[in-house]
């Protein structure tokens, strides 16, 4: 038997007529960007999330970054986040000429440990961004009561989160004051390629965003600041309002899933993700934690399961990052989980005989001696 890691054909072959239908729409109207179907979608995003505006663009790292300009954050700001995530919640903090300062992760839930946070503010400090990883919200109500305190913007990194919930009903997207969104196919909520989106339920930040989006322009051929090229294509918009209308069942489906992996892998030598009992993780990822990660890893490739390290190296160990000044040592939990973690496969259509397979190969490999490599 081969299982992926994600299977995205699956979801493909159960929607197809519905999305050549939709893209022959499209394609025959010519509107294909910023038409109907973008501002559907926009609508129907803000409806889902639970708040007031959302802003369709071209991707989640142009999100991250329009965020972050339309919140005012420029050159000689501060923006506190993590270094377990994908680095373009870095990226978009250095692309607006300010400084990421790096916290470490709590170890269990393996996002923001808020307990950190006052350490790090300085004078200099004008955004948090908390992000929400393999589908479990970071603990956002300490984050809101130390950032409101200090006066400080709360940008949500909801690209792994879309419809996860916290324990006061909230969805992701419709916490802090600004929230971003990825829908790289991947993701519970992908399109056929790229696209992201903004969140928030301040008018003044939506109608930035909007502005920043299509070259600063507030009128055909009339631009108020010079601005960027992050305008979603037509059609991505037509098929990501198809999925949504899915997404609520294709993550009970995924919460159904962990629930029966979280059961059979009891017992094994490995770490499970915490099963929260307020609010709803959405699973983007079922991750798990084991010291012989890779030894595992290598045993279920030959079982033909696919797998994934989310992530391998943490961001402020990057190449790309050296100027950070961070070095090895410096947040050590997030360095021990990026040693540690495993994604196992996870996706609304995995069929209960396919979690069997995994568990069984999982339990092999757990049970069997460990090797020692070749010096």
């Amino acid at each position: 038997m081969r299982i992926p890691q994600v299977d995205l054909a699956a979801q493909l072959h159960a929607l197809k007529p519905e999305i050549m239908s939709a893209i022959e729409d499209v394609l025959e109207s010519t509107q294909l960007f910023l038409g109907p179907h973008t501002r559907a979608f926009e609508s129907e995003f803000a409806e889902f999330c639970g708040v007031s505006f959302a802003v369709a663009l071209a991707n989640g790292t142009d999100a991250l970054h329009l965020a972050l300009r339309a919140t005012g954050i420029g050159p000689g700001d501060e923006v506190i986040t993590v270094s377990h995530t994908f680095i373009a919640t870095i990226e978009a903090i250095v692309q607006v000429g300010a400084r990421p300062v790096l916290v470490d992760i709590d170890p269990v839930s393996m996002t923001m440990d808020w307990r950190q946070l006052e350490s790090h503010i300085t004078p200099r400090t004008r955004a948090i961004i908390p992000v929400h990883l393999y589908g479990r919200l970071a603990e956002m109500e300490p984050v809101l009561e130390i950032a409101h305190a200090k006066n400080l913007v709360v940008i949500e990194d909801a690209s792994q989160a879309h419809g996860a919930v916290d324990s006061k009903g909230r969805r992701a997207g419709a916490i802090g004051d600004i929230a971003t969104f990825s829908f790289y196919f991947a993701k519970n909520l992908g399109a056929y390629g790229e696209a992201g989106a903004v969140t928030t339920g301040s008018r003044e930040l939506d109608e930035r965003v909007r502005l920043l989006r299509s070259h600063g322009e507030s009128v055909r051929y009339q631009h108020a600041e010079l601005g960027f090229n992050s305008r979603i294509d037509e059609i991505q918009a037509a098929i990501l309002r198809i999925k949504l209308r899915r997404l609520d069942e294709w993550n009970r489906q995924r919460r159904a899933h962990a629930a029966r992996y979280h059961e059979l892998l009891g017992g094994l030598p490995v770490r499970l993700p915490e099963l929260i009992d307020s609010g709803e993780h959405v699973y983007h990822q079922y991750v798990l934690r084991a010291d012989r990660r890779d030894q595992l890893r290598s045993a279920l490739d030959t079982a033909g399961i696919g797998t994934g390290i989310h992530y391998p190296v943490p961001v402020h160990l990057q190449p790309a990052c050296r100027d950070l000044g961070y070095g090895q040592g410096d947040l050590p939990v997030t360095e021990e989980v990026a040693r540690q973690i495993l994604s196992l496969p996870m996706y609304p259509e995995l069929q209960p005989e396919q979690i069997a397979y995994v568990v069984d190969a999982l339990r092999t490999a757990c049970l069997a001696e460990p090797t020692v490599p070749r010096g």
